[in-house]
């Protein structure tokens, strides 16, 4: 994983870094909603963060065999400019974040293995500089569900279509590993 680093230290006192983090949520998330918001009014429709399937998906179409991932940049370890390891504690946020993206895989993997379809929407595709159109996003997120994909990558920037780079080896990967289970 190609992190970049903060410059500066935590400006903020321990106290008051504890109190920050302690408020993030990990669902109904700004860039989890406005998605949300944006496939209800295209007509989809979908369950929420169904517990019985692994990695609890953010959004769940059953009838499609399908879910998305709403992904953060920074808890997930994207390579873009929302995600930034802190100057502080670098070794625990570096641990942090590879733990997320092994999980991630591991959820990833189980529920292809499982018979779904894997869409994951990183949240540079949704905010920032590199941000893309919702509605680009969305009609790839409809061609995803409608087509037969197993796993499929949206995230901001110029590549912004189809897979980036990490993501085009899992996705390979995660693949090759479905057509030898069956």
């Amino acid at each position: 994983m190609a992190s970049r680093r903060a410059s500066r230290p935590d400006p903020h006192s321990e106290a008051q870094r504890r109190r920050n983090m302690s408020r993030i949520r990990s669902r109904d998330t700004k860039p989890e909603l406005q998605l949300r918001r944006a496939l209800h009014a295209a007509g989809l429709r979908y369950r929420l963060h169904d517990r019985r399937l692994p990695g609890t998906p953010d959004i769940v179409f059953p009838g499609r065999r399908a879910v998305i991932f709403v992904h953060g940049c920074f808890w997930h370890g994207h390579d873009c400019p929302l995600s930034i390891t802190p100057a502080t504690r670098t070794e625990f946020w570096e641990d942090k974040i590879r733990r997320n993206r092994t999980r991630d895989s591991a959820s990833e993997a189980a529920l292809l293995g499982a018979g779904w379809r894997v869409l994951t929407v990183w949240e540079c595709a949704l905010r920032g500089r590199e941000r893309r159109p919702l509605d680009e996003i969305v009609s790839a997120a409809r061609k995803f569900l409608d087509g037969g994909e197993l796993y499929e990558l949206i995230r901001g920037g110029a590549a912004a279509e189809g897979v980036d780079s990490d993501g085009d080896l899992q996705a390979r990967q995660l693949q090759r590993a479905e057509r030898e289970r069956r």
